[in-house]
């Protein structure tokens, strides 16, 4: 097979349904700049689990009495409690922060809003056990074993909150990833139909070849070629885009401080590679079944 005469067949049909073709590129660049941030995202949420977590505690509030009285968990309630939690085979830690000390962290916590500040005191926050847990998905356990007992105010879990937080976060990337599948059904769509319209405009000269004893595989193999070149182009678009997102917005918002940075290095790898492989794998079971059913030469 002449590899030149292949190529040179795939440049003309590219040519000849320019504007189909670049539908088809544009159409396949998006859906796979968004499955590309679908999976930037689950990478970023996954970062920030595994920093979250290491750093998720149960905070036990302590009641008045306590509060008021105990500054250093030395009376026999508070003692008690914590003695019992450090004993717990499920707690890694366990730190007693008295109300003095925690509206020290209020105020740091709320710098920035004095109003705040001058409407609360330190005797509006409870003294508290910071329990640190071995795996943080136990605190279930932790918090019906001593919700209720004596000198417990209440115990709230950390990880509830950051449930909260990642639900948000899993519901964005569930939205980059349908918004990937719609743009990809239509990337499909586009790639049947440039493939139909250029066999078609191409017939007479199919079915001469055909006629002098070219293989149905020779005949096909340009059309087949196209819709595989115009999905990588797009993928290669696609890469693009995500590349400026990051460099003109990404970087700005993920700063490592809270969110954790997406370097340009797992974008390169391995997103581009996921996504040239997909690009290059759809395009050609697209190309080859609608060659199959469509085109009869």
């Amino acid at each position: 097979m002449r590899a030149s005469f292949v190529f040179s067949e795939v440049l003309t049909g590219l040519r000849r349904n320019v504007t189909m073709t670049i539908a088809m590129i544009l159409t396949t660049a998006v859906s796979l700049a968004m499955l590309g941030g679908g999976l930037l995202a689950v990478r970023t949420i996954d970062k920030m689990k595994a920093n979250f977590l290491a750093e998720v505690e149960v905070q036990v509030s302590l009641v008045e009495d306590i509060s008021a009285n105990d500054k250093n968990c030395s009376q026999p309630l508070c003692s008690q409690l914590r003695e019992s939690l450090q004993n717990n085979p499920g707690v890694e830690s366990v730190v007693y922060e008295n109300r003095d000390a925690a509206y020290e962290r209020f105020k740091k916590i709320f710098a920035s809003q004095p109003e705040l500040l001058e409407l609360t005191g330190p005797e509006a926050l409870p003294a508290s056990l910071q329990v640190k847990l071995k795996d943080p998905d136990r605190s279930a356990a932790i918090i019906a074993e001593y919700s209720g007992k004596p000198g417990v105010r209440k115990v709230d879990d950390q990880k509830k909150f950051l449930d909260r937080v990642f639900n948000v976060f899993n519901g964005v990337r569930n939205i980059a990833f349908g918004i990937a599948l719609i743009m990809a059904i239509a990337a499909l769509l586009l790639i049947a139909n440039t493939i139909q319209v250029s066999a078609f405009t191409r017939r007479t000269e199919v079915g001469i070849m055909r006629l002098v004893g070219a293989t149905r595989w020779y005949t096909q193999l340009p059309f087949l070629l196209e819709a595989v070149v115009a999905g990588v182009v797009g993928a290669v678009l696609g890469i693009l885009f995500l590349l400026a997102a990051k460099l003109t917005f990404l970087d700005s918002v993920l700063t490592g401080e809270v969110f954790p940075q997406i370097t340009t290095l797992e974008l390169l790898f391995p997103v581009a590679p996921i996504l040239l492989a997909v690009s290059v794998v759809i395009s050609a079971i697209t190309g080859y079944v609608t060659l199959r059913l469509y085109v009869r030469h």
